[in-house]
């Protein structure tokens, strides 16, 4: 019988803890089917830090470790250093690389780290609760912001793509989604072009992935996909926001 679809081997066999219709399960299989298929199976380090990934290390069949709050650019950036020849990258919520962990981010991308960021954006805190988020949207309602999110009193949703791909050291930006299969197929070769962008020396490089959280957005799985596109998608526009040649 010829086979169809084969679960690649940088993943482990431990079922994922995630809710049921959370997009971080394809987006783990993107990621892990990227290095499988680059051949570097056996150089890739992986930082998850806090958030609904967190136990990313149980997942991805590499070389992984944890980090502190919205640091793992720090963490991906001494582990670049001392191992340039591996593939480094990190595994991060809106939450903890927009919040807490945009200082380090916007520092990594800005003196270049040869380091790749794949950066979840479900716009809004998964793990804690379902708190209010820098990417949450004008109107949105979270648990503390249980009227809607209102830009007079929150300001407004940031575009860390955007404002990323303003600075001179990224060499590869772009915004993807993974609400269909076409746009599944499409995230996998925007996080496959990031590596190797990576692993050429070229720059820092981050993949931002729109996903849904159908637990804390209060919807069903099928509800939070039509949500993210016809909502999230015209507030974080779909493309390569940067790319050096």
């Amino acid at each position: 019988m010829a086979i169809v679809y084969e679960k690649t081997k940088m993943l482990t066999d431990k079922p994922l803890h995630y809710c049921p219709g959370c997009t971080h399960g394809i987006i783990h299989r993107l990621v892990a089917e990227a290095i499988d298929e680059l051949g570097l199976q056996d150089k890739a380090i992986g930082i998850a830090p806090v958030g609904c990934a967190v136990f990313a290390y149980d997942y991805f069949n590499c070389d992984m470790m944890e980090a502190a709050h919205g640091r793992a650019p720090a963490v991906a950036t001494g582990c670049k250093r001392v191992r340039p020849d591996n593939l480094v990258f990190t595994y991060q919520g809106d939450g903890d690389l927009a919040s807490i962990g945009a200082a380090e981010i916007t520092h990594a991308a800005t003196r270049g780290e040869k380091i790749t960021a794949i950066f979840v954006n479900n716009a809004i805190y998964g793990m804690t609760g379902g708190q209010m988020a820098p990417t949450t949207l004008p109107g949105q309602v979270t648990t503390t912001s249980p009227y809607g999110r209102d830009p007079a009193l929150c300001g407004y949703p940031i575009r860390m793509s955007e404002m990323l791909a303003t600075l001179d050291g990224p060499a590869y930006i772009a915004r993807v989604s993974v609400h269909d299969v076409k746009h599944i197929m499409e995230a996998k070769k925007a996080i496959k072009k990031a590596f190797e962008i990576q692993m050429a020396g070229k720059g820092f490089t981050l993949v931002e992935v729109l996903s849904t959280c159908p637990t804390n957005w209060g919807m069903t799985p099928q509800e939070a996909l039509k949500w993210l596109q016809e909502k999230m998608i015209p507030q974080y526009p779909l493309g390569v926001k940067k790319e050096v040649e």
